[in-house]
């Protein structure tokens, strides 16, 4: 308010009330608010400028300068107004600690801080160019309790500036004065040196070239910084070279600390300042070898690579391998169905119709004979009806095969009654075993290989007798013996040139896995003996579960 004699002519103390109040030397006055915000009072209108802070904020000092500006002390840092921008320092920029009591001005211009913490400076320098970006960070040189300080509040403004020079600031308790023209500052750098390193918790001097062993998982490197004006404020910054991209700063702590470091060649440097702030840049430095493991080591990681690339091609290989199988197995699946319909047509369509050309050559050759010639047509008739029922049949399995069952004692009887009309040759078949249910395609071949050899037995043996055995035990066995006038051994084991009854009868057992042996002698016969495993040609039935048990069991 202006009082003017006992009369009250202006009142600005409107709410919000102050809790400071300050001359501005342009003009004005510079208000410091209970809520820790500032205000500025000026030809009857006042501007209040905001900050942000907490519930509870409050504002102990004001400082206005000749500018126009001012800084104010708070209990959320040091804040200040100028050229309509609005100033905010705290520990996010440089204070040591955001409590500040009281603030002064020293002769050379720099600013003093009495805060909670320490008693603090931040020089013209740098206060200029906080007020020019309020974001920047800031150095501060401080002095705290093992200088002597004693911080704490007061209910008043607690700095000031004596004439001499001299920064006062007081306390609730105690008056502290300094005098920062004759302060003095310690412009030795400490010495830093590298006392030990301890590596899962054995102690290792740090002396040369320090190689450390495999598998090192907990690094731990000691080292310190000789000052003897306050040790306790010695501030130190390490880095490991190889590991850290930038310096790390563990403030006074004396120690540094690893726990992920691979193999290699690291070299750690450790670097400290004094109490002042004076650094020394050269510090101390350790090289550190941490030795590989055997999987590890370049060698093997070599060797890894190339393992993996071997499996890959193997893997690659296979591939491309099996699908050639495959491609080849469809391609062999075709040729041997070919090869099975030809063998097919040669054991039914070619050979009843090679049969009826050789009855009706023979009919021709006798013309005049018209009881020869009406017999030939008959039997002509009667073999195109066979070629006509063997070429359904032939139709017929490629279709239904597979479900058919089929009785092989019972298709070589038929058999027999067939290959009768080729000769006459007294037939025996004899059955040991029980019949069992067999593989269709196994059934069609061992059935064609045995009906061949019925077939050439009275087509060509010239014998009286012909035996037909036909045995199931653990592998199916058909047994075929004549007393014919057997075979050339070439004819054996080669068979007849431009003809495919043997070579068809090999290549019918070898498709089942069956074994086909032929045995002849001029003069004293042939034998045929055909044996399939049981694995691939008998069904067997699927067992319970209760059935599989008693058979582990068994």
């Amino acid at each position: 308010m202006r009082v003017e004699g006992l009369t009250v002519r202006e009142d600005v103390l409107e709410p919000p009330i102050p809790r400071r109040v300050a001359s501005d030397p342009t003009g004005g006055l510079w208000l410091g608010l209970l809520n820790g915000d500032l205000a500025h009072v000026r030809h009857g209108q006042t501007d209040v400028y905001s900050f942000e802070h907490s519930e509870g904020a409050w504002l102990d000092q004001l400082l206005p300068e000749a500018d126009g500006s001012v800084i104010a002390a708070t209990n959320y840092g040091l804040i200040g107004w100028r050229g309509g921008k609005k100033l905010t320092l705290t520990q996010k920029n440089g204070l040591p600690c955001e409590q500040v009591y009281a603030i002064a001005f020293d002769a050379g211009g720099d600013l003093w801080l009495y805060m909670n913490c320490a008693l603090g400076v931040l020089t013209r320098a740098e206060l200029e160019a906080w007020k020019q970006n309020p974001g920047i960070s800031v150095t501060i040189r401080t002095l705290d309790a093992l200088d002597g300080v004693r911080p704490g509040p007061a209910a008043f403004v607690a700095a000031a500036r004596s004439p001499d020079g001299r920064l006062w600031f007081a306390n609730s308790q105690s008056l502290q004065v300094i005098d920062p023209e004759h302060l003095r500052r310690n412009t030795v750098p400490p010495p830093v040196h590298i006392e030990q390193v301890v590596a899962d918790r054995l102690v290792y001097p740090a002396q040369g070239a320090l190689r450390l062993p495999p598998n090192t998982r907990d690094l731990q490197i000691d080292y310190v910084g000789l000052s003897f004006v306050a040790p306790q404020k010695v501030r130190f910054r390490y880095r490991l070279e190889g590991r850290d991209d930038a310096w790390q700063e563990p403030e006074t702590r004396r120690q540094a600390f690893y726990t992920d470091l691979r193999p290699g060649t690291y070299r750690f440097r450790v670097i400290a300042s004094n109490n002042d702030g004076v650094w020394n840049e050269q510090g101390a430095a350790l090289e550190i070898v941490i030795a590989p493991a055997w999987y590890q080591t370049r060698a093997f990681l070599v060797l890894i690579t190339v393992l993996s690339a071997l499996v890959l091609w193997a893997a690659y290989s296979w591939r491309v391998q099996r699908v050639a199988r495959e491609l080849n197995a469809r391609f062999d699946e075709r040729l041997a169905e070919r090869t099975r319909m030809a063998r097919d047509l040669h054991d039914t369509l070619l050979q009843t119709v090679g049969g009826s050309k050789m009855i009706a050559d023979n009919a021709m050759d006798r013309p005049d004979d018209a009881p020869t010639l009406l017999r030939a047509l008959q039997r002509v008739s009667e073999w195109l009806g066979q070629a006509s029922e063997e070429g359904r049949a032939a139709v017929k399995a490629l279709r239904a095969s597979t479900t058919e069952r089929n009785d092989l004692a019972e298709a070589f009887q038929r058999a027999i009654e067939d290959c009768r009309r080729h000769g006459v040759i007294d037939a025996s078949l004899t059955v040991t075993g029980v019949a069992r249910e067999m593989h269709p395609l196994v059934r069609d071949e061992i059935y064609r290989i045995g009906y061949e050899a019925i077939r050439n037995a009275y087509a060509h043996s010239r014998g009286r007798r012909l035996e037909i055995e036909l045995s199931y035990g653990r592998d199916l066995t058909l047994r075929i013996v004549d007393d014919g006038i057997g075979m050339e051994t070439t004819v054996a084991e080669h068979g007849k040139e431009g003809h495919f009854g043997l070579r068809g009868m090999r290549e019918r057992a070898s498709r089942v896995d069956g074994i086909l042996t032929l045995t002849s002698v001029p003069g004293r016969g042939t034998a045929v003996l055909v044996t399939a495993p049981g694995r691939t040609t008998f069904r067997r039935p699927s067992a319970s579960l209760v059935q599989k048990i008693r058979s582990l069991i068994s």
